[in-house]
């Protein structure tokens, strides 16, 4: 980045979350300088602090070292927007309560900031958007009068892992013209050196059906976990059977909550884009949130369950983590209050519930136990109850 005339190279719109936050510090750690802004003045200050608000592997000591060699900062002050010579927003499309996505979203924050800008900047999308977003942004930016270069790059990283795949995974390039889309590779080339071009469209696309794809997958595993289980049957012991040396089936995956805040939103956006006749991917979606009832109704069967208290293991969406967005052990918990004797819940990582107890009190006081979130913490506990196991993670094969 030339810089000359702004006091950033790059500025993180939304930058201290999961996605915006390891971004600037990836960033910064190339030695470009770097500002977050965000409306979470609580967070600022954690960030300024050299504090991650989040888990995120390796991240902390290169927050700090960027943050010591004056390459990084964080401000909730919008101005930052006109000083930085890029503008990175990580403002995604959210679906509202009937699974609908809000395509406005996006446009509707920028254009309250349409002041901060400036003639000459280059603005990249980040977040996943709906089909026809960034076109919508051009126009944005065109209608107010303002020259800037809009470029869709979507991240494709997996939470916890940034640090690694930053740097290592391919990134999506797509701008409206060549000039857009080789500033936007500049930008990114920083971090790695494989860039893939693409039109706009075609990379809001290439985001969603990444992770439609993903889901998909799961659905289809859980799907299979379900018939096998009916039958008594051990689906983890099957699917390494099969894929024994075998190529074809090594990618199948195990069964789990596939949760979290992408996967199912972006299955939703794709449905709504194809006018609601994406039939496989509201499949996918039955299977996949069907199967905490799924494992309650089998408990049933298998127990008195209105006389039992359930302890969950685990509320994050996924092992490692402490994030519980669209986590499945919370609608697991749901079910449970009216169709149990009593729910407990722990898990060594999340903060932000206080209704979760000690490890020690949920393994003692708790009747039966589900494996909600696969933490490495569980994998060596010796259990003397009954244990709804999804994940195998305790490799007992133990069918519900």
């Amino acid at each position: 980045m030339s810089g000359a005339q702004y006091d950033h190279d790059v500025v993180v719109v939304g930058g201290c979350g999961h996605v915006g936050l390891p971004l600037a510090i990836a960033l910064a750690s190339r030695g470009l300088r770097v500002a977050i802004q965000d409306i979470d003045a609580d967070a600022v200050e954690l960030v300024l602090s050299g504090t991650l608000p989040f888990m995120e592997d390796s991240a902390e000591p290169v927050l700090q070292r960027a943050l010591a060699d004056g390459l990084l900062t964080a401000t909730t002050d919008p101005d930052v927007l006109g000083r930085s010579e890029a503008v990175v927003v990580v403002i995604g499309t959210p679906v509202d309560e009937h699974l609908n996505p809000d395509p406005h979203a996006v446009t509707k924050a920028l254009r309250e900031s349409l002041g901060s800008f400036r003639d000459g900047q280059l603005v990249v999308l980040r977040s996943t958007v709906y089909p026809g977003v960034t076109k919508h942004i051009e126009n944005l930016f065109e209608e107010a009068g303002l020259a800037v270069d809009v470029a869709f790059c979507p991240e494709r990283i997996a939470e916890g892992r940034a640090m690694e795949e930053l740097f290592s995974l391919p990134q999506i390039v797509s701008a409206r013209t060549q000039h857009a889309r080789d500033r936007a590779a500049k930008l990114f080339g920083s971090l790695t050196a494989s860039i893939v071009e693409l039109e706009p469209e075609e990379a809001e696309l290439a985001k969603l059906f990444t992770n439609n794809w993903r889901y998909i997958k799961f659905a289809a595993a859980n799907q299979f976990y379900r018939m096998a289980n009916d039958h008594g049957l051990d689906y983890d012991r099957i699917r390494n059977a099969l894929a024994h040396d075998y190529p074809r089936a090594a990618d199948m995956p195990g069964a789990g909550f596939a949760a979290g805040p992408c996967l199912f939103k972006d299955t939703m956006q794709l449905a709504a884009f194809t006018d609601n006749s994406y039939v496989l991917g509201h499949s996918a979606m039955l299977v996949n949130e069907g199967l905490p009832l799924y494992l309650v109704t089998r408990m049933e069967q298998a127990h008195d369950l209105p006389r039992l208290r359930v302890g969950i293991l685990g509320m994050a969406f996924k092992a490692e983590s402490d994030d519980i967005r669209s986590s499945l052990s919370y609608k697991l918990k749901r079910i449970l209050e009216f169709r149990s004797g009593g729910v407990l819940c722990t898990d060594p990582y999340v903060t932000v519930d206080d209704n979760l107890m000690p490890l020690e009190d949920v393994l003692e006081q708790a009747d039966i136990l589900v494996i909600g979130a696969p933490h490495r913490a569980y994998a060596d506990l010796v259990i003397d109850k009954p244990v709804v196991d999804v994940w195998n993670l305790l490799g007992n094969g133990t069918t519900v």
